[in-house]
């Protein structure tokens, strides 16, 4: 199996190796000794797609292995894919990865060069607490989708086109699957979503009807699951990854600071600040909006560390929408923040936009705001010299602690060994920019 993009993906990947897992494949590391290769491929920008064109072209070791193409790219061009790549022998979609170990064995039975196009054009599959998974993560770490889609018109993006519309788990499907989770021994549990703020809410809609007022009595939501989660046994830390602006609550920020099990880290894509840029961005929320949600986020849980990405380069941005950004970042000093070069996406509202910005300004402002960041990253940084953290160890000298998404955030790096997949705690000794250095108490 070779997965390429997001831990979203990684979770389908899982379950179409626990899939195989079930129809008697075993799982080889050795590209050259399988007899069916995976590519599970990312279709977000345009890197990721050629990264993922490279690697299907890559991937056969040998003449009589047979290719499986899966994951987004697939969904997204399920047709030019089958027309352009004759030697890939099966595409799969995402509501095929539940049965992928079937298809598999099937694969392997076929006989005809033609490829094989499985891919239903609308996806609406959602796993399930007794999903099988064959997990990609360390033995301490994981993912959980709570939910699968996306609702949201953003007209920079074509995810709704790839993964179809918001679709919820149930409260007790995901807390299912977290209990069993944390009794074979995971430490982390990293909750995944396009959207994990938009949670349970198209149950309600479900319910109550698309004119009637949504009413959060009717239906599942993001605060039941949190104090659900606070309620399994265990030691294990929870974490909220990719929430939007748009449904934060006053009870969801509550339910963050009364649950010791819940990270006090909040990942929330912004994506710009200027209200022109957000408009055209159709992000469904204002300036107003953002600032104030902030605000009262680090009122209401303390200790917070806030991660957001932003986006330069949309088409029609300015200098001044540009420089409108760069003071936001330096007032508000996120502890984690990210930055893209915008990406022309083909099939997006943006793609057909007049005033695209020309790269060689795109990676000015990439690099301006990254310096900036990095600045502000060392500053917060020194600041926690002295202090004890609890972190959760990943290799014999290096940790992360709660405020440190997996494959994202910092690191914490120990001046001795610490027992790998336990939590340790470490009083900060130094740091290294965005990592910080910390020596073990016990």
């Amino acid at each position: 199996m070779i997965s390429l993009g997001c831990a979203k993906n990684l979770v389908d990947a899982e379950i179409m190796l626990g899939g195989a897992a079930l129809q008697g494949f075993e799982v080889t590391a050795d590209a050259a000794e399988a007899d069916v290769i995976v590519v599970n491929t990312c279709g977000f920008i345009d890197s990721a797609k050629q990264e993922s064109i490279d690697a299907i072209l890559e991937a056969r070791q040998r003449p009589d292995q047979k290719l499986v193409v899966s994951g987004c790219l697939a969904q997204r061009y399920r047709d030019e894919l089958a027309r352009e790549l004759p030697e890939v022998d099966a595409f799969i979609g995402l509501d095929q990865i539940a049965t992928a170990g079937e298809i598999f064995r099937d694969v392997l039975s076929r006989e005809t060069s033609t490829p094989w196009s499985l891919i239903s054009p609308r996806s609406k599959y959602i796993p399930d607490y007794d999903t099988p998974r064959f997990r990609l993560t360390p033995q301490h770490t994981t993912y959980v989708k709570i939910a699968e889609g996306c609702n949201h018109p953003c007209s920079f993006c074509v995810i709704p086109q790839m993964r179809g519309r918001h679709r919820s788990r149930t409260v007790d499907s995901v807390t299912s699957e977290v209990a069993k989770l944390v009794s074979e021994g995971i430490k982390e549990i990293n909750l995944i979503s396009q959207d994990t703020t938009y949670f349970g809410m198209d149950l309600w809609e479900q319910k109550a009807g698309p004119r009637q007022p949504v009413d959060s009595s009717r239906g599942p939501t993001l605060v039941s699951l949190l104090d659900e989660i606070g309620e399994i046994e265990g030691e294990f830390w929870a974490r909220l990854l990719y929430t939007h602006p748009a449904h934060w609550s006053d009870e969801l920020i509550a339910a963050i600071a009364r649950n010791p099990k819940v990270a006090k880290y909040v990942d929330m894509p912004l994506q710009h600040i200027h209200t022109e840029m957000l408009g055209t961005m159709r992000r469904e929320t204002s300036r107003e909006h953002i600032e104030d949600l902030i605000l009262r986020l680090r009122a209401g849980i303390p200790g917070l560390a806030l991660r957001t990405t932003f986006i330069v380069g949309f088409p029609g941005e300015t200098e001044e929408h540009f420089e409108s950004l760069m003071e936001f970042i330096e007032r508000v000093r996120f502890e984690r923040l990210g930055i893209f070069s915008y990406s022309q996406e083909e099939g997006s509202r943006a793609a057909k936009m007049e005033n695209q910005v020309p790269t060689k300004v795109k990676n000015r402002r990439y690099r301006e705001a990254m310096k900036l960041q990095q600045r502000i990253a060392g500053e917060l940084a020194e600041a926690q010299n002295g202090r004890t953290l609890r972190v959760l160890t990943e290799q014999p000298r290096i940790a992360r602690s709660e405020y440190d998404a997996p494959d994202v955030d910092g690191r914490v790096i120990l001046t001795k060994n610490a027992p790998v997949g336990q939590f340790v705690d470490v009083r900060v000794t130094g740091a290294q920019v965005y990592d910080l250095v910390a020596e073990p108490l016990r």
